[in-house]
């Protein structure tokens, strides 16, 4: 190992080597002889010295891993001892700078936006989800502050205010729109990590469960109104047998109406906490529009003209109460959002790539703007419609939940005053080839 105290007794050794030469010259060529000689030696050695401390100058101006200099002696020790210093470092350098590549690539993969700031909330790196919420460029926007490029009063405020213990929630104004959560955490005397997590859906859903709540107690509150009032009425006054008749059909029928949202909810309960795959049975596609065309023509009761078009003689594989209470509360819809007179056209269509089940109408149609949020739970176009036609509200919930499990989609189209067409659509690992003996109706 080499060390200051080996250098010195090696030189100390060299010197002495030398004096006792410079001894010997003088005994034998005389004093002057042998001084001489001493100094010259001396000279030598000096300059030995000066030259490799020149090589290790002129290497540490500029320093080249791969080309320390080389020596003998006493510095070919200190050359090789900073070969392996170095050689040492450039492995270290190798390996940060692997661990650099990996934990940038770790950030960027990350679901939430991460960008490092510095003491004054300068940009010194972000990833390409920054980049995409907060508009943020990771080349030309390093060393701008961030509240140059995300002006929203709230955020400013943020990094103004410095109290960063609770994250807060920002409203991005691109595109359709975000909502972040965002969080600042200081972990360094002068850096700051800016973490941002999209919760848009996790908001959404907190939106839609509680209206949720808030629309089955509205829902479930109007017929015990109702009820509650006849039972009042019933107990404290005397009515002749025709109108407590006609009390007690009333308060039946808001008990039905109780009892089908009831009904519905659990329906849709154990539709959503279901196993994810369902069963897969032979659903018989003739015997099920054949019910579903009986059952839509006894809603009717002769008011509307009904049709079957079915093409394809392929049945489906899956849960045959899941699926068909799906295509009835289609149907059901269509029957009661037709007007009198109007038509309902029942429509399937299979072959080995897929299948589609199609109800159209003639009816009132939908609006645009109400097509996206049909399917969630007691939303409604029309409330006082749906309550007069004996709706519930969770029909097209359940309707999705129940296509979801089958892997199936349900298209939707519709036009003010011009009727409505719901497609119910299943992919062909669902799709088996019926028995030759049953044909599909028409």
């Amino acid at each position: 190992m080499f060390s200051v105290n080996r250098v010195t007794v090696r030189t100390a050794a060299a010197v002495a080597g030398l004096a006792l030469a410079a001894a010997v010259a003088r005994l034998i060529f005389g004093a002057d002889a042998g001084w001489a000689f001493f100094a010259g030696s001396l000279l030598v050695l000096l300059a030995y010295h000066v030259r490799n401390l020149r090589r290790l100058l002129d290497w540490l101006s500029r320093p080249d891993p791969g080309a320390v200099p080389a020596a003998s002696g006493v510095w070919d020790d200190a050359f090789a001892l900073l070969y392996r210093r170095e050689r040492h470092q450039t492995q270290e350098r190798r390996r940060l700078a692997r661990l650099m590549v990996r934990y940038g690539r770790a950030a960027r993969a990350l679901p939430d936006a991460v960008v490092i700031l510095d003491a004054d909330s300068r940009i010194e790196w972000c990833n390409e989800k920054a980049e995409s919420r907060f508009a943020i460029d990771s080349r030309s926007d390093v060393g701008q502050p961030i509240t140059n490029l995300v002006r929203q009063p709230e955020f400013v405020e943020y990094i103004a205010a410095g109290d960063y213990a609770n994250p807060m929630r920002l409203r991005t104004t691109r595109g359709s729109g975000l909502t972040l959560s965002v969080q600042i955490i200081p972990y360094d005397d002068s850096q700051k990590l800016l973490l941002a997590r999209d919760i848009t859906q996790a908001e959404r859903l907190d939106t839609i469960r509680r209206d949720f709540v808030a629309n089955v107690s509205h829902e479930l509150r109007t017929p015990l109104t109702v009820l509650a009032g006849f039972l009042e009425t019933v107990r404290e006054l005397r009515l002749d047998p025709d109108r407590a008749r006609n009390y007690m059909g009333m308060m039946e029928d808001q008990a039905s109406r109780m009892r089908r949202i009831i009904d519905d909810l659990l329906t849709l309960s154990a539709l959503e906490s279901a196993p994810e795959a369902p069963r897969d049975e032979r659903i018989s596609i003739s015997r099920l529009l054949e019910r579903l065309r009986a059952d839509a023509e006894a809603l009717s009761a002769g008011r509307h003209r009904i049709t079957l078009d079915a093409q394809g003689d392929y049945d489906l594989l899956g849960a045959e109460s899941e699926i068909a209470g799906a295509l009835f509360n289609l149907v059901t819809n269509a029957i009661r959002y037709t007007p009198a007179g109007g038509e309902v056209r029942l429509i399937w269509r299979a072959s080995e790539e897929g299948a589609s089940f199609t109800v159209e109408d003639n009816g009132i149609g939908i609006e645009p703007e109400h097509i996206p949020r049909i399917t969630e739970r007691f939303y409604r176009v029309d409330r006082g419609r749906s309550r007069e036609t004996g709706g519930t509200g969770l029909g097209l919930a359940i309707v999705k939940h129940a296509l979801l499990r089958h892997q199936a989609s349900l298209d939707i189209d519709s036009e003010p005053g011009r009727g409505s067409r719901f497609t119910a659509r299943f992919p062909a690992r669902r799709v088996v080839v019926a028995p030759a003996s049953s044909g599909v109706a028409a």
